[in-house]
């Protein structure tokens, strides 16, 4: 798996306890949105 790969992010945001974005699974949603997810879980 690489950084920056989907896999990666889908990853990344699990370990942070997200599995769901608005009642879908992380894994339905296109890389730069999970990209973004990431970052904005990360600011906080």
């Amino acid at each position: 798996m690489y950084i920056g790969s989907k896999g990666w992010y889908v990853k990344k945001l699990k370990e942070k306890g997200i599995r769901y974005i608005e009642g879908r699974k992380i894994e339905r949603y296109k890389t730069h949105v999970l990209a973004n997810l990431l970052h904005e879980s990360q600011s906080k």
